[in-house]
């Protein structure tokens, strides 16, 4: 699901921010970026209204926790263990907050992750949804899940030939079709 993928090798990873607006206080450590913004990250993307950071104090600087706020998404494509195509998980919520230290994604403000086909909900702006690094989703509060499970392809296309055989016969009761009929 969503979270960032664990790198196996050791090669830096660079995240870009963009943003209309930004603000950096060294003093506390955080940067607020602001207006349209979009983050590109080989493990993920996300675009919200705002976005804080938090980088730890000390010699080893690195990301402490970050909060998307204000029409939040986020995007991870989770490689096929088959070799099939990658599978798409996007969540949505209000605010968006991950703490670097445990890889954690906490959605809040109607959540809902959709993977695939199915969508999971949640049903109270209250509802907390939690997405682990291992992709595994963990909802506080009621919720809604639909599991969505495609018509095999053979009658999906006998019903596509059905509902297009019946617009064309519906077709031609347009009000320039009906005035020959009028004339005696």
């Amino acid at each position: 699901m969503l979270g960032p993928i664990n790198s196996e090798n050791n090669e830096p990873i660079t995240t870009e921010i963009y943003a209309d607006n930004a603000f950096f206080d060294s003093n506390k450590n955080i940067g607020i970026f602001s207006g349209h913004v979009k983050v590109a990250d080989p493990r993920f993307s996300l675009q919200a209204e705002k976005l804080t950071v938090y980088v730890t104090k000390g010699q080893n600087q690195g990301l402490e926790k970050a909060v998307a706020e204000g029409n939040v998404a986020v995007v991870r494509d989770r490689p096929d263990p088959n070799g099939g195509p990658p599978t798409r998980a996007v969540g949505r919520s209000d605010q968006a907050t991950y703490v670097a230290t445990t890889g954690d994604v906490e959605l809040r403000g109607t959540p809902r992750v959709q993977e695939g086909v199915n969508t999971h909900i949640a049903t109270s702006p209250d509802t907390v949804m939690v997405v682990n690094q291992k992709g595994q989703l963990t909802t506080h509060g009621p919720s809604r899940t639909e599991i969505r499970q495609e018509p095999k392809t053979d009658e999906k296309t006998d019903e596509k030939k059905d509902d297009k055989k019946g617009e064309k016969k519906n077709e031609p009761k347009t009000a320039a079709s009906a005035e020959p009929s009028r004339t005696p």
